[in-house]
């Protein structure tokens, strides 16, 4: 069970968050995490069960083009090509995360939690799963203009997804 953000996280979310960890902790797999509409939320419900933490290896939170650029290696070009929220990107991410951490497996989310222009669908959000050894898997959902916390927290649940399919998978 989560510490710190125990009871605002619904029951589906803390199962998830223990068998992600539990099977990763199984597996001797590692966890890291990609994050830019999420801001560490991903990260945050990882490092927060007593005992289970040792499974993560780290987060990066690149909510910035340059930042997706600086710390995972996603090349400008390719956001400029593309735009932030695509699949290119979602995978560029996940696999720098990979390339960069060490990590066993890497999550990345990128999207719209709100409105961020007149062109930008509020929640469709792109996730990628870059695991070593394995083709990197991608997801693109439409979660709709619920807010930017029910996006957030919908974001959790499909990293969580991702992350449990890889981990019980292997």
């Amino acid at each position: 069970m989560t510490e710190t953000l125990n009871p605002a996280l619904t029951d589906d979310i803390e199962a998830l968050v223990a068998r992600v960890l539990e099977a990763a902790h199984q597996h001797g797999l590692s966890l890291a995490t990609a994050e830019s509409c999420t801001g560490g939320l991903i990260a945050s419900v990882l490092t927060d069960v007593e005992g289970r933490s040792h499974v993560f290896e780290r987060g990066y939170v690149v909510y910035t083009n340059d930042a997706k650029a600086d710390e995972l290696a996603v090349p400008l070009r390719l956001i400029e090509q593309h735009g932030a929220v695509s699949e290119p990107v979602a995978r560029a991410m996940a696999e720098g995360a990979l390339r960069a951490s060490g990590a066993s497996l890497a999550v990345s989310v990128t999207g719209f939690a709100g409105r961020a222009g007149d062109d930008d669908e509020p929640g469709r959000v792109h996730f990628a799963l870059a695991a070593t050894g394995a083709p990197t898997r991608h997801e693109e959902h439409h979660f709709g203009d619920i807010g930017r916390g029910a996006v957030r927290l919908d974001c959790l649940r499909a990293a969580l997804r991702l992350l449990e399919q890889a981990v019980t998978n292997r």
